[in-house]
């Protein structure tokens, strides 16, 4: 499947295509969704002020709800799944156009209903829930609006600031307009000798070049090309950040992070204990970039090293079949029943394995509650797909399993416990690779492999972390966010970050500048809490065996019916405890060391 002519979709033999069939079996059902749910509606508004007055007239509005959320979900990712199968398809541009107009009327016309909950008085809430036993379902769902009752205003007042919506939303539409259209960034020579300009979409793969001059050139070609808008690019951040400060104080939160946080009831200890806990073992870090230093054999190791690889990938040629074969293999830890439904979805037509003409690049897993999740690849025949395979379908499982169990109100998982179920997979993948590598050079790539992914997704995002955690409390403070304060702060946390083996260019400092992250504020944090908690899990199934399978697979089938930290609890970490974050470090340390030897 790899380095031949792109075929057109009808092309692709049915074995590598996924079934949307088992969704619509054909676009007419569609079509039907899709005016069952312009006529449902008007019928909204019948609910609208009555929320109040009986528990049966609530229980009918959440009923209702459910019932429009499920058809819209059906007819939203099917028309979004169909377009990606070829985005040149005119049918399918339109049906998903379409799609997403009625997802905002959807959302439009059931606004009122959370305001109406607010509104009523919690003694009142409370005998609602004892007089009628169908209201015992949404308990927790009508806990959670409740929660949040000491940080909302009056209706007016909350109408008010969800009117200035589009307004807060200026600096990250800016940034993005300016960072996608607008910035322009030179060409260079490639290690071929050919001229090619860097753009957001190569700037990796060129620091990713065998060639130091490439790197280097590429690296200063990109930030010399932010350093000429850093001034626009300050003001832009240092609004995004006041407007997270201001929602904060208008709701009664003590911070903006605590605001942010509060949306998961995840208490602000847990922010902190990561960046402290990262903080304490940054000389594990320091030695990987010695060993960095050490492989790549220069002089000095700059910034513009961090992507080059250590290892050459091992040119194996792997099938599909043989991915999905050694992705098998890498979870027998996980048990039977986990290995009859990845063999189900595996064998079911749940993947869209080739790539095609038009077909969406990259990979997800997706789906709707009621129909099986689906997982879009573009298979190449190389071991980082198999990686993605893996990671894919533990997205997918953790759906499947999610609602298979869960009424809809909590069928889907939170962004906190997103990359849980996806990492467990990779880490267990890379174990049982490890174990039966057949040289020592296959050994290095998979091991570099794991340490790449671990200081893209722990390091690299703590610091990011305590970037916005140091930006905001400046602006909380009255303190001013000017291009070289920003520039400051970002250059010195990547000297502790980095630490004595690392020349840290002057480039870096503007690295704040094009990170788009940083306009959905303290949010990257679940990255590394998200890949720590995969660790730990990891280590406890193979350690422990079934009492650790039968705790996870649980936490799989948990969606949103408890609190993220509540679910992780139940399946064994403690993420209000800095010790999963120290045992994920340790496995990095175990790694590291292990690689050091090879050398």
């Amino acid at each position: 499947m790899e380095g031949k002519k792109l075929v057109k979709r009808q092309e692709v033999p049915v074995k590598y295509k996924w079934s949307l069939e088992e969704i619509y079996a054909d676009d007419s059902l569609w079509e039907k969704d899709y005016i069952k749910i312009t006529e449902m509606l008007p019928q909204v508004q019948e609910f609208k002020n009555k929320l109040g007055e009986s528990p049966q007239s609530l229980l009918q509005c959440l009923k209702f709800q459910d019932e429009l959320g499920q058809v819209s979900d059906k007819v939203f990712v099917y028309a979004q799944m169909r377009k990606d199968e070829n985005n040149a398809d005119p049918k399918y541009q339109a049906m998903k156009d379409r799609a997403q107009s009625l997802m905002v009327r959807v959302g439009e016309a059931l606004s009122f209903i959370q305001p109406e909950i607010l509104a009523i008085d919690n003694a009142r809430l409370t005998e609602f829930l004892n007089r009628e036993p169908g209201l015992a379902l949404y308990k927790f769902f009508l806990e959670e609006i409740m929660r949040l009752k000491e940080h909302t205003l009056s209706a007016r007042e909350e109408e008010i600031i969800a009117m200035a919506g589009e307004l807060a939303e200026a600096p990250k539409n800016i940034f993005s307009m300016l960072n996608n259209a607008d910035i322009k960034f030179p060409e260079i020579l490639d290690e071929d000798g050919d001229q090619v300009p860097i753009t957001h979409g190569n700037y990796i793969k060129l620091m990713e070049s065998n060639d130091r001059r490439v790197r280097m050139e590429a690296f200063k070609g990109l930030y010399h090309t932010y350093g000429k808008q850093k001034n626009t690019l300050a003001a832009l951040l240092n609004a995004s950040v006041k407007k997270d400060v201001f929602y904060a104080r208008v709701h009664k939160y003590g911070s903006a992070l605590e605001a942010s946080l509060y949306q998961d009831n995840v208490p602000v200890k847990v922010y902190h204990n990561l960046i402290d806990t990262v903080r304490s073992h940054l000389h594990i870090f320091y030695r990987y970039v010695a060993l960095r230093k050490k492989l790549l054999d220069v002089p000095e190791l700059h910034m513009y090293d961090i992507y080059a690889p250590l290892v050459k990938e091992v040119k194996t040629k792997i099938s599909y079949e043989d991915a999905v074969k050694m992705v098998e293999k890498g979870l027998a830890p996980l048990g039977e029943t986990y290995l009859a439904d990845l063999k189900k979805g595996l064998e079911n037509h749940w993947v869209d394995v080739m790539e095609n003409e038009g077909k969406t690049p990259g990979a997800y897993s997706w789906g709707a509650y009621g129909t099986n999740p689906y997982v879009l690849l573009n298979y190449q025949n190389n071991l980082d797909n198999v990686f993605t395979l893996a990671h894919e379908m533990g997205h997918s499982l953790h759906s499947y399993y999610s609602w298979q169990t869960q009424p809809y109100p909590y069928a889907y998982y939170k962004i906190f416990v997103a990359e849980v179920a996806s990492t467990v997979n990779e880490i267990l993948l890379t174990k049982f690779l490890l174990a039966n590598a057949s040289d020592e050079r296959q050994k290095m790539y998979l091991i570099n492999h794991y340490l790449e992914e671990f200081r893209g997704t722990v390091f690299r995002q703590t610091m990011f972390a305590e970037f916005e955690k140091i930006i905001h409390e400046k602006v909380e403070r009255g303190e001013p966010l000017t291009t070289d304060v920003l520039c400051e702060v970002y250059f010195k946390l990547n000297q502790d970050y980095y630490g004595p083996n690392m020349k840290v260019d002057e480039e870096i400092a503007l690295e704040w500048a094009r990170i788009p992250h940083f306009y959905n504020a303290f949010y990257v944090y679940k990255y590394a809490t998200g890949f720590s908690a995969a660790s730990a899990l990891a280590e406890g199934i193979l350690e422990e065996g079934q009492p650790a399978v039968d705790r996870y697979l649980e936490f799989l089938k948990g969606g949103s019916s408890d609190y993220p930290l509540n679910l992780l609890k139940k399946a064994g970490v403690d993420m209000s405890d800095p010790q999963p974050v120290v045992q994920a470090l340790q496995v990095f340390e175990e790694m590291l060391t292990e690689m050091e030897k090879i050398v």
